[in-house]
């Protein structure tokens, strides 16, 4: 099977790394200078420094390798993803799309997977989701994730294909569950980074991903997920992972909201943009999700962490 990683950053890359244990893998980036660059270092020295590219990965700028391709992962942030969809729908016509990108579109609150579907409904559509870091992936270190596929057929053979001696990869049929676990899980990372950059203290942290985990099932019941996806590697496990270490990108924003700090405007917060989404899609349906609300104001700039946690602390006690 053809394989091309749409879209070189750090998880991209790191994914175009570990497959080519595999095989031939064609990482596609739409840089023509950065293309240059990773080309002549065999390296991707911006996005995923001190991981070299293996001689079978053919790093190109060339729309016609994406249309060549058997399945294509999607590396590309959800928020430009379907704008990359409805641009590049005609070439990706029947093919095999992968979603490996976390996160809800503010214009249509669709997930990667809806994304999809609406662009490009010939294509057979799935989503690579869980616990994982580009660097650890990069390295062949041990990892598991979900695949989440509707078609009975091509999800089995895209698990076998898309799996390494290092990459394992668990099956599933529900790609909202799915969505929901990696989209939701950025969001309550953010809060839990402010409660460590403000200096709120572990035991809030632990408070936060506890109450954030009970969003998370509380609005995936509303969409129609399986409360057992939520349960497993997108949705808690890629919760304890994000929510606990500075490799999360979104966990370090919110802590450098929580300190008052600069933060780099160059580096992709799946998160801030997801709150926003998460809080539409909460009025939308009714539900009550104030850590989500509160990390869309604080994303924002409307409120400060201290007003953040009178606003939680405030709210009525109720049972568990």
């Amino acid at each position: 099977m053809k394989i091309v990683v749409a879209g070189a950053g750090a998880f991209g890359t790191g994914l175009a790394i570990v497959l080519a244990a595999n095989g031939a893998v064609t990482l596609w980036a739409r840089d023509n200078a950065a293309v240059a660059k990773m080309n002549q270092t065999r390296e991707n020295t911006l996005r995923l420094p001190g991981h070299s590219l293996p001689e079978n990965i053919n790093v190109t700028s060339d729309i016609s390798a994406v249309f060549d391709a058997d399945a294509v992962l999607l590396a590309i942030p959800a928020q430009k993803l379907g704008d990359w969809l409805s641009e590049h729908a005609k070439g990706l016509d029947g093919k095999r799309l992968v979603a490996c990108c976390k996160g809800i579109d503010q214009s249509t609150l669709r997930g990667p997977v809806a994304q999809i579907e609406a662009h490009v409904p010939t294509a057979t559509a799935a989503m690579l989701t869980g616990p994982s870091f580009a660097a650890d992936i990069a390295a062949h270190l041990p990892t598991a994730l979900t695949l989440a596929c509707k078609d009975k057929i091509e999800g089995p053979y895209l698990q076998a294909s898309l799996s390494t001696p290092t990459l394992r990869l668990y099956l599933s049929d529900d790609v909202v569950g799915a969505e929901l676990g990696g989209a939701l899980k950025n969001v309550v990372a953010i809060a839990c980074g402010v409660c460590m950059g403000a200096g709120f203290g572990e035991s809030a942290r632990a408070a936060v991903i506890t109450r954030g985990f009970a969003e998370m099932r509380r609005i995936g019941r509303a969409l129609g997920a399986d409360p057992e996806t939520l349960t497993g590697l997108s949705g808690f496990g890629d919760l304890a992972l994000t929510c606990t270490s500075a490799g999360s990108r979104n966990y370090r924003f919110g802590q450098s909201i929580g300190a008052g700090q600069a933060f780099d405007q160059n580096t992709t917060v799946e998160g801030a943009a997801t709150a926003i989404s998460v809080s539409n899609l909460a009025q939308k349906h009714d539900l009550d999700l104030p850590i989500c609300r509160v990390v869309a104001d604080l994303s924002s700039g409307k409120i400060d962490p201290e007003t953040a946690l009178t606003t939680l602390l405030s709210r009525p006690l109720k049972k568990e």
